[in-house]
């Protein structure tokens, strides 16, 4: 049994993945804000600090809890929001990267797993795409995603902390928030279940909508599994390799729920790309991993969270 911290832990993929580690007998240490995250998350069989990643106080949980693994999900997520807010997003993704990466080293972190964004750090390029391309961030958010590598990389070269990037796709799922625009697949399931209209955000020359690779939640938690076990320090895609537009998720969850509601065609956010979808072979020969729900069966088991959470409220 190994004992590993995870920053964002009572929030969607953190909670998630808290819940497979403590299933799987492992020792789970979490530190949120609860900004976008839930006390109610929070596996019980898990320790739990109330701290903020830039707070002075990391060092003084990393000396108390000494890790084995460190695995980073909190971060400040939105496109939108890092365009309006440069600095704002600058001080959660890197300072506060940068704070656990002294506290990690300080206290003899054996490795840091980092969720990246393979949807925005490749930029406005030719996709499907795989790790050795160029990274050409343009949005706030995906250059604090791509400086964050380096610094994972000088830390590795300076101080011997192995690491393991995840480069996420569109990750979707139960918990997902829909705060600041993120999480297409929950903005429009609650949409739907509320009989609110949807709007789907795309560029001119398009039809649907965007184009995204939509990697489900357990997915996702099976790859940071295998990256915390993974002996060496490397970067991977994590997704599907399937890019779906906008509007086949919206109908697909029409098809799902037997509801409809009316939508409307919106222009592109701040920072919006046309398409993003990812190679993953890398993963799948590697970490021997590689995704097992299909869109549509993962959709079905969004909506079907989302309905119970509903009945409740």
């Amino acid at each position: 049994m190994s004992k590993i911290l995870i920053t964002g832990g009572a929030g969607f993929i953190g909670s998630n993945l808290a819940d497979k580690l403590i299933e799987d007998g492992e020792e789970v240490v979490i530190v949120d804000n609860l900004f976008t995250g839930r006390l109610g998350y929070v596996n019980k069989a898990a320790k739990f600090y109330l701290s903020d990643i830039r707070n002075e106080v990391i060092s003084r949980i990393f000396e108390i809890e000494k890790p084995d693994t460190v695995v980073h999900l909190a971060a400040q997520m939105s496109v939108p929001f890092s365009v309006e807010h440069p600095k704002l997003d600058l001080d959660i993704n890197l300072n506060g990267l940068l704070n656990l990466l002294d506290a990690a080293v300080n206290y003899n972190v054996k490795k840091f797993v980092f969720s990246s964004s393979g949807g925005t750090v490749y930029g406005d390029v030719k996709y499907p795409i795989d790790e050795t391309a160029a990274l050409k961030p343009f949005p706030p958010y995906a250059i604090t995603k791509t400086t964050s590598e380096h610094y994972l990389e000088f830390y590795k070269k300076q101080y011997g902390l192995d690491y393991v990037v995840l480069r996420f796709a569109n990750v979707y799922g139960p918990r997902q928030v829909s705060a600041y625009e993120s999480g297409v697949v929950t903005i429009f399931t609650e949409k739907i279940l509320r009989k609110e209209e949807a709007v789907i955000y795309t560029f001119p020359h398009m039809k649907g909508g965007m184009n995204r690779d939509y990697v489900y939640v357990s997915d996702v938690v099976e790859a940071l599994k295998k990256a915390i076990h993974y002996d060496n320090s490397d970067i991977f895609n994590i997704g599907t390799g399937i890019a779906t537009d906008t509007l086949t998720i919206l109908n697909t969850l029409f098809e799902i729920t037997g509801e409809k509601i009316s939508y409307k065609f919106g222009p592109p956010r701040d920072g919006d790309l046309e398409e993003t979808y990812l190679i993953i072979d890398k993963a799948e020969k590697i970490l021997n991993w590689k995704p097992v729900v299909g869109l549509k069966e993962g959709l079905s088991r969004t909506v079907d969270y989302f309905k119970s959470i509903m009945e409740t409220e």
